[in-house]
């Protein structure tokens, strides 16, 4: 089985509609005047948070199932494909809410940019962040902001570094703990 199931699609298209929707949510009750800048940034860090535990998570699962039903390891990298684009899509989203909501939230923006511009200089830094290249065109300035970078650097270098460098070896690995807890097969003779 070389594609994914329906219902891992159907998953992977609920969570991006969510990271959206969430953002979608916090920017409307950011421009209703519901909380104060401040409040946009801690909101922000919290969400930050509980997608890195998410994903950090269905990381793990991804490489779990991939170990337990023998997932083709191309068919892993197109799961881990899409997980990183709504990593990258999400981080940028929460460093556009900052710095909508609070203006010099990351350094680097000419003044007068409209939100598109901001939107899409976001959407730039994240996935310079993911990547690890950080040109240093953009970079936080507030702690919200540098919690936020924080967050995902550390969640790149784990999906990066750690699932994708190291697939095959914790492969093998995980099948041979596995195979040495398992009971035997036939009785010994």
């Amino acid at each position: 089985m070389s594609r994914p199931s329906p219902s891992q699609f159907t998953r992977q298209a609920v969570e991006t509609v969510a990271i959206l929707a969430v953002a979608g949510i916090v920017h409307e009750i950011w421009r209703a005047g519901v909380i104060s800048p401040t409040a946009v940034g801690w909101l922000v860090v919290g969400i930050a948070l509980a997608k890195t535990a998410f994903f950090f998570a269905e990381n793990l699962q991804h490489i779990l199932l991939a170990t337990a039903h023998e997932i083709p390891y191309h068919r892993f990298l197109g799961l881990m494909g899409v997980n990183m684009a709504q990593i990258t899509m999400s981080f940028a989203l929460d460093c556009f809410l900052l710095e909508a909501a609070e203006e010099g939230s990351l350094s680097g923006f000419a003044p007068g940019l409209g939100e598109p511009r901001i939107l899409f200089d976001c959407f730039f830094y994240s996935v310079l962040n993911f990547t690890f290249f950080g040109f240093g065109d953009i970079t936080p300035q507030s702690i919200p902001a540098k919690l936020v970078t924080l967050m995902e650097v550390t969640l790149a270098f784990f999906t990066v570094i750690f699932l994708l460098s190291d697939f095959i070896s914790l492969k093998d690995s995980l099948r041979r703990s596995h195979s040495a807890t398992a009971p035997p097969d036939h009785p010994a003779s």
